[in-house]
């Protein structure tokens, strides 16, 4: 019997060291970084993003130089926009752009965190609805419109320039918008002198936004309420000669004509359409 149990031990330690019952097997433990590269790419264009972001993350532990780190430090980051975490999307293309800034690629790197805090304000602002507009955060519109202006100012020729420079163009058409809503939630609260201050701010600030025409009824009405007549009637009047001379413009293009989150990754010489 004890012979038997002490069979039994020997065996359990043999399977042991050879990994059977030690940590789990690891396919992926002896492939270079070209394997690992590859495969990566692969599970991302099967939207196997999971997979494909273990797979960058190898790939930066093992081989953390050379091209294929490189171009696998910008892929991770799309990697995980598309996997839903936004965080570790713009962390990675931070990253990109800290070490490698002089990249070909690094333009990209700034529309990529353009693309994805403009989708996360989004949500902000396609719900114009009748609640408490001063509680609505525009702060991943902002960032949003600097990681695009930053694209612009730095790569003005860069080939998403253009499309970074039309999201810039709702961007703030939207942010204009979001003042005025809160100018008029003021308004609803008799806070009117605050509502005068918001809607100066989109007239001084935004200029060329649809939403100018707005913010000058609001400060009409506002100085109306407050008793202030002839106020009222210099902004009625600014608001008169802008209307008739056709300087109020119309909203800039919607989210879907800019084609939210398109994919353009040929940069890479990757088909990823």
């Amino acid at each position: 019997m004890w012979a038997r149990l002490i069979i039994v031990l020997m065996v359990t330690a043999l399977l042991g060291g050879c990994g059977i019952f030690g940590k789990d097997f690891d396919e992926t433990e002896n492939w270079t970084a070209a394997q690992l590269y590859n495969e990566a790419s692969r599970q991302l264009d099967r939207a196997n993003y999971e997979r494909a972001i273990d797979l960058y993350q190898k790939l930066d532990a093992r081989y953390p130089f050379g091209h294929y780190a490189m171009q696998g430090q910008l892929d991770v980051a799309y990697a995980y926009y598309k996997a839903e975490q936004p965080e570790a999307a713009l962390a990675a293309a931070d990253r990109f752009i800290q070490l490698y800034p002089q990249n070909d690629f690094v333009d990209y790197a700034f529309f990529l965190k353009g693309i994805i805090n403009y989708n996360r304000s989004v949500g902000f602002f396609d719900r114009f609805i009748p609640v408490d507009a001063s509680q609505r955060d525009p702060g991943s519109a902002l960032d949003a419109f600097e990681d695009f202006a930053e694209l612009v100012r730095r790569f003005p020729d860069s080939r998403y320039a253009e499309d970074a420079r039309q999201r810039m163009l709702y961007l703030r058409n939207n942010l204009a918008r979001h003042e005025v809503n809160v100018a008029r939630y003021y308004m609803r609260r008799g806070a009117y002198l605050a509502a005068v201050n918001r809607a100066q701010y989109v007239v001084e600030r935004f200029q060329r936004t649809s939403a100018v025409e707005d913010a000058l009824k609001v400060m009409i009405d506002a100085y109306q309420r407050l008793g202030k007549a002839e106020l009222a009637a210099d902004v009625e009047q600014v608001l008169v000669l802008n209307r008739d001379a056709g300087r109020f413009l119309s909203d800039e293009p919607t989210p879907q004509e800019l084609s939210i989150g398109r994919r353009v990754w040929d940069t890479l010489g990757l088909d990823r359409n």
